[in-house]
């Protein structure tokens, strides 16, 4: 499965640009030498599709200058530095650029109306200032800052059906095989349109790239690239020192790049049939680009601001670009996305936020998505150096929990405790953070970049930043922070207050409750949920000293209560991680009551504990049973009820709910077994609830390699087909008794024995009786088995439209409904030539 999400991270993609300008007068698509093109007149494309001709970037900003107002905030519209001549799509009422040529020169206010395109006599084009009192027009911007044009050329000046702008002889006319002299294809800003070309000429070392925009307003040079190296590699880095790479696609792999890219936009309906990716490597040169198969699309692929690549496609009916796909998908996994002294949250919206003690260095550039100036301190710190090469300081450290470090950090082989590490730094007047994990001392001097927030959706970090602050910050946000808890006691006290007499009154009406209610609202069918008081929950799990089990949010321990019941306690790390799945597991799970969905008993929220108390479950999860040889092999009845029970249990999560609950999150792992190994679906700390009023739901990506659903790695919404795709996973895994992909590496190749693609195959070839877990020694029921593959096999289709509902698997399952054959999904078919050419 590695190499599925080796593959399917290694997407080339891109995102949408929006401007505004003046109405212009179309004219014919072509610049004949001495004809000008002036302000307010354009060039169309001979199909209608492009415009070329002057603008001016606009954007609307709350004039609070909160960007987190409401739309009925009252807006102000801050323009661009200037103005700018460039291409946009002509049919399109969301005016979208797609290059620009004076991106680094702006013409101003006052030179506007002077400003023409014009071709020079010596065949040049060129914007000039075409000013009367002056004898000799000023030049603002030239093609010849990139191409010697012959003196004696007569030009002409071409807006393609394509969007690319070329310069071309007037002889090309009765010869059209000539090459332009001059093509904006060659040239792009931060936008490639279909048949541009992203790579690299091995004989002159000429390189096309992209390169992001500053901000919303300002078209210049911005902080991201994305181009072909002189190795080969496809990148995307940073264009400021120290030139980070953070993403990249290894040398002598585009051509997987490409098929695997081709089976993702075939399984898409808005690209299906649309796109046609390409990669050419030869002596000459090494490039990727894409075509266009359908000209009444309109598709463009940028480099956004914040350095990722997005794959936009028009949709008529919404009247809107939509982003068929993202990389990398983490805004925050961009190099210094955010600026210094700041902390990325891609869970969060805005991603980006100040450390403690620090503020926007600049809120308008924040406003206009130009994050990279990142912070500045409130307060100076207080450090004096002296002659001993020491210093005298005030300062304090504040620690910022679960976060990856900052770039580059230097080692301190002589401290070997926490607190030679912070004398260390608070000694040096440089320093400005340290860290002590694992009894290594790190320390980082000048400004701090790439310092990640868990979002709650990965393996939980557990290293901690200690940033250092002066003393006066630190007093201050003391001081708050207390102003803060004592409000928050008082609001908590009344609010469980309120809480408990609300449930009280719910329970004598004996209302049905539903699944996406606040922590106020929560009441089985069979009961009041317990608010547990922790010290009682201490003396049942013996001081959690029995462990059950555990993952990235925590732990769970077995306890027994008075009345002699034994439960589940989970007891969640972290006050922000804890705090964030305790709200997602209760607001799921907390009112739903089903023979397939583990049970809530209760909860503890005292202080800055969070557990959640559960049912206990004997048998464990599904995984201990299935993968580890030491446990007893669940014969196929058991395996088949296992399979139907997990099926009805999503249903219900589907179906049954006032909202859709998606769960994100299923595999074996996630699937208890009672005593008599009735399966209950737990771990609810990733799942997203979806309105009846909505098909789809945008989220960040969550969930555990080897189970997502291919539109996870593609950045979009997602539907409860992501856990229908999870399922089959699952059903394959019950077949075989194994994980589905075990494999070696070795080199540059992989050797892989991907279960599903066995499947599949066998099921075509009508011999399954070899998949199924030989610990079963033939004794299962083929019958069954074909239904779970067929089930199994149209659950993991690419595209989640033919992937079946939640009702329908368990009408299939339980022999009420017959599902054909299913096709070979293009990726896994995509993965499997990969693999036999690498092996070659």
């Amino acid at each position: 499965m590695a190499l599925l999400h080796m593959l399917l991270g290694g997407l080339l993609l891109c995102s949408s640009l929006h401007t505004t300008c003046l109405a212009a007068t179309a004219r014919s698509d072509t610049l004949a030498a001495g004809e000008a093109l002036g302000m307010g007149e354009k060039l169309v494309s001979s199909n209608g599709k492009f415009a070329l001709g002057f603008f001016q970037f606009q954007h609307q900003v709350p004039a609070t200058g909160n960007i987190s107002k409401s739309p009925s905030t009252v807006t102000t519209t801050t323009s661009s530095p200037g103005w700018y001549l460039g291409i946009w799509f002509n049919k399109i009422p969301v005016l979208t650029t797609v290059w620009v040529a004076n991106r680094e020169r702006p013409i101003t206010d006052t030179e506007v109306k002077l400003a023409q395109l014009k071709i020079s006599r010596n065949g040049n084009l060129v914007i000039i200032l075409n000013n009367a009192t002056s004898t000799k027009p000023s030049i603002l911007w030239s093609i010849t800052d990139n191409i010697v044009v012959n003196s004696t050329s007569n030009t002409s000046a071409v807006l393609m059906s394509t969007g690319n702008l070329a310069v071309i002889p007037n002889t090309t006319a009765s010869n059209p095989a000539v090459a332009p002299l001059w093509q904006s294809f060659d040239y792009p800003t931060d936008v490639g349109l279909p048949g541009a070309k992203v790579g690299r000429n091995k004989v002159t070392g000429f390189s096309r790239q992209f390169i992001s925009k500053k901000s919303l307003i300002d078209p210049s040079l911005g902080s991201y690239s994305v181009e072909i190296d002189a190795d080969g590699v496809l990148l995307l880095r940073s264009r400021k020192p120290p030139f980070v790479a953070y993403w990249t696609w290894p040398s002598g792999k585009l051509g997987e790049l490409v098929s695997v890219l081709t089976a993702l936009l075939e399984m898409d309906p808005r690209t299906k049939g649309l796109l046609k990716p390409t990669f050419v490597d030869n002596d000459e040169e090494v490039s990727f680009t894409y075509t266009l198969l359908d000209d009444s699309s309109s598709i463009f692929v940028p480099i956004s601001i914040t350095g990722q690549l997005e794959l936009n496609v028009w949709s008529q009916a919404t009247e809107s670009w939509q982003t068929v796909y993202a990389q990398p998908s983490d805004f925050c996994t961009t190099y210094a996305v955010c600026g210094p002294f700041t902390v990325c949250n891609g869970n969060t919206s805005p991603f980006c936020g100040c450390m403690e003690g620090f503020s926007q260095r600049s809120p308008h550039a924040w406003e206009l998505d130009d994050r990279t100036g990142g912070c500045a301190r409130n307060t100076p710190l207080d450090c004096i150096a002296s002659n001993t090469s020491t210093a005298r300081s005030a300062d304090v450290f504040h620690p910022i929990a679960h976060v990856t470090l900052p770039y580059d950090p230097r080692r301190l082989q002589d401290a070997t405790t926490q607190s030679d590490c912070a004398g260390a730094c608070l000694r040096d007047c440089s320093c400005t953070a340290y860290a002590y994990n694992n009894s290594i001392c790190s320390m980082w001097h000048g400004e701090l970049l790439n310092v990640n927030q868990d979002d709650g959706n990965g393996i939980v970090s557990q290293d901690v930043l200690y940033i250092r602050l002066a003393e006066r910050d630190y007093q201050s946000m003391v001081k708050n922070n207390r102003g803060i808890s004592r409000l928050v006691i008082v609001a908590s006290t009344a609010g469980f207050g309120l809480i408990m007499l609300m449930l009280l009154l719910m329970f004598r009406r004996n209302r049905s409750m539903w699944c996406n209610a606040q922590l106020h609202d929560m009441q089985g069918t069979g009961g009041g949920i317990i608010a547990f008081r922790y010290n009682n929950l201490c003396r049942a799990t013996k001081n959690f000293s029995e462990r059950l089990g555990g993952g990235g949010f925590g732990s769970v321990f077995k306890g027994v209560l008075n009345d002699k019941t034994i439960i589940a306690v989970k007891r969640l790390d972290g006050a922000r991680q804890g705090e964030k799945q305790f709200r997602a597991e209760v607001s799921s799970i907390g009112l739903i009551q089903h023979i397939n969905l583990v049970k809530l008993i209760g909860f503890c929220c005292g202080g800055d504990k969070r557990l959640l108390v559960y049912e206990h479950m004997p048998n464990g999860s599904l995984d201990g049973h299935l993968f580890k040889s030491n446990s007893p092999v669940l014969n196929w009845n058991t395996r088949y009820q296992i399979a139907i029970g997990v099926a009805r249990g999503l249903l219900y999560l589907h179906k049954s709910c006032r909202e859709c609950i998606i769960h994100c999150d299923i595999k074996p792992e996630n699937i208890l077994l009672d005593a008599s190994f009735v399966p209950k679906i737990a771990d609810f700390g990733m799942a997203a609830c979806v309105g009846r009023d909505y098909s789809r739901v945008l989220t960040t990506f969550r969930g555990t390699a080897g189970y997502l659903a291919p539109e996870w790695l593609s950045g979009v919404a997602i539907t409860p087909k992501v856990d229908v795709y999870s399922f089959g996973m699952v059903l394959m895994e019950i077949i075989s008794g194994t994980r589905n992909s075990p494999q070696v590496h070795t080199g540059n190749s992989y050797h892989v024995s991907y279960f599903p693609v066995q499947v599949i195959n066998k099921l075509h070839e009508g011999d399954l009786q070899s998949l199924v877990d030989p610990e079963l020694q033939g004794d299962f029921n083929m019958q069954q088995v074909e239904r779970v593959c067929r089930v199994a096999c149209w659950c993991i289709q690419d595209n989640d439209f033919n992937r079946p509902a939640m009702d329908e698997v368990v009408r299939v399952l339980d022999g009420l409904q017959e599902f054909d054959i299913p096709p070979m999904p293009r990726l896994l078919a995509a993965i499997t030539h990969c693999a036999d050419v690498s092996s070659m």
